[in-house]
């Protein structure tokens, strides 16, 4: 009877299990309004204060119009040029609201973290908001040190729901230390001491008109009679502002070559915001009248050691044209908490970076030979990269989303943003190719200026779409774009576009010559991915190793630290010499690293010397490539 009963009841709770509901979802609040194309009423004042230089601490004040009755403050998510919600809601804090004295409470959304609901009281017109942003005490994890800031208005205003960005007009005021200078693209109304009061803007506006402030200023004419762009520098020490004749007339041949490309231009006056410092974290972030930029101290002192970065100026200038007044379609966002889609960032970032290389040959900023040089070390690095076997160029346009900029561990087989450096091949690969079709009569030139130099004078975005590309291009020169694309954007395929360089009458060859210029940076870390397969950072770290290469095999990994070559102390110029000896006696190179308290010995049977990547002239075929990197005439 006993074992009757637990059957019965066994069998009970086995019909209870299956007819349980389990679970039900809790409903999720009401999503935010969304953004409609109507004017918020009346003008908001914000004041952001600066000058807590030691604390690194930005306190803002805005002063918000309102009506009774519910009310939502944004903080920004998806910044333009970021690519990625990146909005930095976790520096924010001490938010307190009030209303004619009194404290109004707010409770932020459990689903959009950065939405903060209100309840305005009655016979209310205007709120009181008061905030910091927190910004990181390490100057290299942030932009703001004892002598400069990169102040960016995207990181410190709150802003109200369901208006676009163009129908929010803000009332700008910025407070700096004593003593210190200030740049921007935005226009000054008045100024007592230091505190400085720009004129109205509209939120997407400001948004795109960062402030660069600082104790050691030069601002440079770079302007031709009818295209006015400035250099405003900053930096560390006064001698690191010092320039050049030569050197300030490449970036007066940048201004030339950038008008001579589009033939238009969509601000009052363009403003390069750079700051020269080994204290502050790297920058490069495009805006319509100006651009964030970043570099060593010596960018001036000392030229040579630039060559590798001289692209970002003429990069983030372009953007100017493509990505700021053209945008694709689904790049543009009604405010800043509407998700981005990335995937025409082939066209955005990678067309800009093809630009970005050109230019900075056309104006002298890198010589034709160096220009070389980049270009086949961009494609031999995607010869041993083997993430092109499993995920397309197109893909990696997500990236910015996937990672949010966070460090990878095998690069080479996760791919990274390679929608950059891979795009200026396939770019090239397109000049190239119009140029052959149309008896060298044509090329992407013509595309730049028909697409992105209409509307000369216009400060509205113009968005574009895929078949915009494409349908344009097939203006220019007839052909199967859309197949092009296909195959080396969006199709996964291990083979490298390298057609562009061989048609612009050049191939790809390896010897043991490094450019003295690379050889010249070797305190900043040294690549030897096509030789072992890992690249060493300027602390002898060993920061990315290549999938399945000889140093993989070895088992060494992007932990370690090399300490030895030889039973010698690593130095960049050593581990040459020992590749290079190891090519003529056949001889394993023998590595000291260190993982942990750990010590790891390897020896690594490669004999085939350092693969320095170099463009060699092909004489049959026309210099197409020289064309391209030449100075306009």
């Amino acid at each position: 009877m006993a074992v009757v009963s637990i059957l019965v009841l066994a069998l009970s709770a086995a019909t209870f299990a299956q007819s349980s509901p389990g679970p039900q979802p809790v409903p999720l609040p009401p999503p935010i309004p969304a953004p409609a194309d109507t004017p918020y009423p009346g003008t908001i004042a914000i004041t952001v204060d600066a000058t807590d230089v030691d604390r690194r601490i930005v306190t803002i004040h805005e002063a918000v119009p309102v009506k009774p009755g519910k009310l939502i403050l944004l903080y920004p998510e998806w910044f333009p040029g970021g690519h990625s919600p990146s909005g930095a809601i976790a520096q924010v804090a001490g938010l307190v609201v009030t209303a004619n004295g009194k404290r109004i409470p707010w409770v932020r959304d459990r689903v959009s973290v950065r939405a903060f609901h209100l309840d305005v009281p009655p016979g209310t017109t205007s709120l009181d908001v008061d905030y910091q942003y927190l910004t990181p005490i390490k100057p290299q994890a942030g932009r703001f040190s004892s002598k400069m800031a990169d102040l960016s208005w995207f990181n410190y205003v709150l802003y109200p729901a369901g208006h676009f960005s163009r129908q929010i007009h803000y009332a700008p005021s910025l407070r700096i230390p004593e003593g210190w200078k200030f740049a921007t693209a935005l226009e000054v109304k008045s100024q007592e001491g230091n505190l400085i009061h720009f004129k109205d803007t509209t939120l997407n506006t400001l948004v795109d008109s960062p402030v660069y402030a600082g104790v050691n200023f030069k601002r440079m004419d770079l302007s031709t009679p009818d295209n006015p762009v400035f250099l405003d520098v900053f930096s560390d020490e006064p001698a690191q502002l010092e320039i050049t004749p030569e050197e300030l007339q490449y970036h007066q041949n940048l201004a030339k070559e950038v008008q001579q490309l589009f033939h238009s231009r969509h601000y009052d006056h363009y403003d390069f915001l750079l700051s020269l410092t080994d204290s502050l974290g790297g920058e490069g972030i495009e805006h319509h009248q100006s651009s964030e930029n970043s570099s060593r101290s010596n960018y001036f002192t000392d030229w040579t050691a630039g060559v590798g970065g001289r692209d970002l100026l003429p990069h983030e200038y372009v953007h100017s044209w493509n990505g700021k007044f053209r945008r694709p379609a689904d790049l543009w966002t009604p405010n800043f908490n509407v998700p981005m889609q990335n995937d025409l960032l082939w066209v955005y970032e990678g067309l800009t970076t093809y630009y970005g290389d050109v230019l900075a040959a056309r104006s002298g900023l890198r010589t034709p030979e160096q220009a070389r040089d980049l270009i086949a070390m961009t494609a031999t690095t995607f010869e041993i990269s083997p993430g092109r076997n499993w995920r397309s160029l197109s893909d990696t346009t997500n990236q910015p989303i996937v990672s949010r900029y966070s460090p990878q561990g095998w690069t080479s087989w996760q791919r990274s943003y390679d929608y950059y450096p891979e795009s200026v091949l396939v770019w090239l690969d397109a000049d190239t190719k119009i140029r052959e079709l149309s008896g060298d009569k044509k090329s992407l030139d013509d595309f730049a200026r028909l697409f992105f130099g209409i509307d000369n004078g216009s400060y509205i975005t113009k968005t574009y779409t895929y078949d915009d590309v494409v349908s344009t291009l097939n203006t220019v020169q007839p052909f199967d774009w859309n197949t092009f694309f296909q195959s080396r954007v969006y199709d996964v395929s291990p083979q490298v576009p390298e057609d562009g360089i061989t048609r612009g009458g050049y191939r790809i060859i390896y010897n043991d010559d490094v450019p003295d210029w690379v050889k010249h940076n070797d305190s900043r870390g040294a690549n030897f991915a096509r030789s072992l397969g890992f690249w060493v950072n300027e602390e002898g770290n060993v920061d990315e190793v290549v999938w399945a290469s000889f140093a993989f095999k070895a088992g060494i990994t992007p932990d370690m630290h090399l300490e030895a070559v030889n039973d010698q102390k690593y130095t960049a110029t050593g581990m040459r010499e020992a590749i290079v000896a190891a090519e003529k006696n056949k001889t394993p190179v023998k590595l000291l690293l260190k993982r942990g308290d750990e010590y790891v010995t390897v020896s690594i049977a490669y004999y085939d010397g350092l693969r320095s990547p170099h463009l060699e002239r092909v004489a049959d075929v026309p210099d197409r490539l020289g064309a391209i990197l030449a100075p306009s005439k």
